[in-house]
Parts: C-alpha cells; structure tokens; sequence
C-alpha cells in the first residue's frame, strides 16, 4: 500500500504580508497549483490523496476557534477526520502508524499537528479521540493498554524530552534494531496512561523541553524533530483465551528546511539548522531511493536508513511496517516559492513509496482471525444462495468449510 500524502497551505505572515508577497498557491479538490508569475513562467500542477486550503475564508469566533466561512478552508478537525482518524482505525485494526509534518520553517507544521490555543491539532484531537473510543467500549472481553513516549532528534543526537536534562546522556540515546521488535530507542522511557489528561500533561512536560530558538522566518522554530510514539494495545478474551493486536503510533513534527539567508541564522543556530537539512537531505534521499525501487530497475536500490538518525528511526514507517500519512505544509507567498516547489516535489515522490503493512499479533491470533473472517464469507454465501447447487446437493464444499472452520476455531 501506498504512502498517503496531503499538502496544507496557510495563512501569510506578517513578514509576507509585510514583502507585499502574492498568494503563488491554488488548490481544487486533491489538486494543488503552483502559480509561475515570473515572465515566461508555467504553472505546476500536482495531485495527491488530499490537498487542504487553509490560507483564507475563515474568521475567528469569540473563542479565538477559526472558524470556515466557506466551502474550501479546512479547518483543524477537517484535516483530522482526513488524517488524524484513518490513524486511529488503522491502529485499531493492529497496524503499525506513522503521520509525520514536513516544510521548510514556518509552514505551518507544528501548527497541523499540535495546533495553538484553542485550535487544537491532529495530536491532541487523536489523543482526546483514543481515550473517548477506549471508554466508549461495551465489550467487556476487550482490555487496552496505552504508553506514551516523547523524544527529540537535536544535532543528531536523540533525547528523551520525558528525563530531566541533568539526567541525560551527554551523547544522546542509542538507536537499536531487533528482529523482533525493528528499529527502536534503548533507553527511552515508556508511561502508561489512563486518560487524555494524563498524556496532556506529558505532552506539556515534553513541549517545555523542547529546543527552539527564533529566526527571521519564525519566531519559536523548531530546532530539533519531535517524535510523540504512542504503543496501543488490545486484549481480548475469545474462546477462553487470550488474543493480543498490537500497534505502535508515531506522530512526527520534524524541523523545518531552511536557508541562513533568510533566517538570519549564526553561532548556534546556524549549526542547528545545518544539522536539521543535513538530516532532512537524507530523508529525501531515501524518499527518493524508495520511490526509485519500486520501478524494475531499481530493484536492488541500497536505502541510505543509516546516514541520519531520523531516517533511521523512521525506516519502519519509510517501506517497512507502517501504515503511514505524509503532511506537507506550504507557504502561500511568492516570496516562498522555490522552497514550496521544492516541497511539492518531496511529496510527490513520497506518494510512490509502497510499505508492507501486517496486522501486529501472533500466528495463532492470526490463524484464528483469519478463520473468522473465512467463516463470516462463507456464512454469507451460504444464506445468499451463491455456492449454487451446493445449497441443493446436501452438505456441499461451502457447508463442510464452514463446519470444519468452526471445528477448528473452538479448538483453537
């Protein structure tokens, strides 16, 4: 299956509205445009599974909500019922999930997926949405079990936003790979968590550990990538046994690309926003490279997961195991538009990308889904009459299936 890609485009800011900038952006449908006005200059056009107008046609009620005055704006729960929810029903079904945020700086991604104020993003919304699909439950065979982590990716060095500074490694936490379990972070810490309050509070917890710093083009950049992993299981008592699906949530805010020209960066800045592009190239390259393998000759591509930290935390989400969303968030203004291009050609690659999602559970649990969903098909074609003229020739093909597929569901 294929990576799912969305582009959102936002507001101007005041520095853009400042430059006099032309709105170089149109979207219609899954289709984003993007307007050539320099002389001689062609139009771009390019599709993907969803495309998010978020620039202009909403106001802001009393709350400080954006609310959509029109037809076209997409507003924070618009692009979660998009995105945010197919998340939560692939998890729910046992799959591995990854939806990640990229742009150059001062986009619009932190803003997608954590939001401010009270317009809330895709994070807080799916955690909200978790726990309110966890109470709502009425089968009490089923038990859910939530743990929450939060790391960031500084100068290619990863910490635990959860552990107080002084108790860090000076050198980061390892990145480690299992047969099992694929790439994971030793160390991290891992918290069970019973309500949306209590991730609330992590989350904040995390947030103010966070590195940012300000530049010309944003005033609270992001200076390090932020990956929120939520490790979702079910359990589930059938048949006087114990069945068990397991799904790990990744919800990445990477960095921003960006040029020290336009941000002014120096000292320390200027090294961090070295180290985020040197991180985001690779990403790009193995976006890339994926893409290049799944036409025949590339067969054989080496995927360069190695040469970042990012690339490799996120390889299960990149051709692996993962049911995966790609946003990318656009600046509308003319004064933007070589980094949008260049955005917009990072996700149309990623849309060629193809993972091998599985639903996590063991081979018996798996044996036993199967045979209910065989079972169900079969029960199906019976009461519909379609085996034909088994339904008038005693115990059929389709009848000896269904018998023998309960036989073996209750010995199992």
């Amino acid at each position: 299956m294929s990576i799912k890609v969305a582009v959102r485009v936002r507001p101007f800011n005041q520095r853009e509205i400042d430059l006099g900038a032309k709105c170089c952006v149109d979207m219609k449908g899954p289709m984003t445009t993007l307007l050539d006005f320099s002389k001689d200059g062609k139009n771009r056009d390019f599709t993907f599974d969803y495309s998010f107008w978020s620039h202009d046609g909403f106001r802001e009620d009393e709350n400080g909500v954006f609310v959509p005055e029109n037809d076209k704006y997409a507003d924070q729960q618009s692009v979660f019922n998009c995105l945010g929810k197919q998340v939560l029903d692939n998890a729910w079904q046992g799959y591995h999930c990854c939806l990640f945020a990229y742009g150059q700086t001062g986009a619009g991604k932190s803003y997608s997926m954590v939001g401010y104020g009270a317009n809330k993003g895709i994070v807080p919304i799916s955690m909200f949405e978790i726990f309110d699909r966890i109470r709502k439950n009425d089968n009490p065979a089923i038990e859910y079990e939530v743990n929450f982590s939060m790391l960031e990716i500084y100068n290619e060095k990863v910490q635990d936003l959860l552990v107080e500074i002084k108790q860090r490694p000076q050198q980061g936490l390892k990145v480690r790979e299992h047969q099992k379990l694929g790439v994971y972070v030793e160390g991290l810490s891992k918290h069970p968590v019973d309500s949306y309050e209590a991730i609330e509070a992590l989350v904040d917890e995390g947030n103010r550990n966070r590195t940012i710093g300000a530049t010309m083009m944003n005033a609270s950049s992001s200076r390090a990538h932020t990956i929120i992993t939520l490790e979702f299981k079910q359990k589930e008592q059938v048949d006087k046994r114990k069945t068990e699906k397991l799904s790990v949530i990744n919800l990445v805010d990477l960095a921003g690309s960006e040029r020290a020209g336009k941000t002014g960066a120096s000292g320390d800045r200027l090294k961090e926003g070295s180290a985020i592009n040197t991180s985001l190239t690779v990403l790009g390259l193995v976006i890339s490279k994926l893409a290049e393998r799944e036409n025949a000759k590339g067969k054989n591509t080496v995927i360069p997961y190695r040469d970042s930290v990012l690339t490799r935390i996120l390889q299960n989400a990149l051709g692996g195991n993962s049911k995966t969303i790609m946003i990318c968030a656009i600046s509308p203004a003319t004064d933007n538009f070589d980094e949008t291009l260049s955005t917009l050609r990072y996700a149309d690659q990623a849309k060629k990308i193809k993972n091998k999602a599985v639903v996590n559970e063991s081979e018996q649990d798996k044996m036993i889904r199967e045979l209910k969903e065989e079972n169900e098909r079969l029960k199906t074609m019976l009461q519909s009459g379609k085996p034909g003229d088994s339904m008038n020739m005693g115990m059929g093909k389709f009848d000896c299936d269904y018998i023998n597929n309960q036989s073996l569901l209750h010995s199992g």
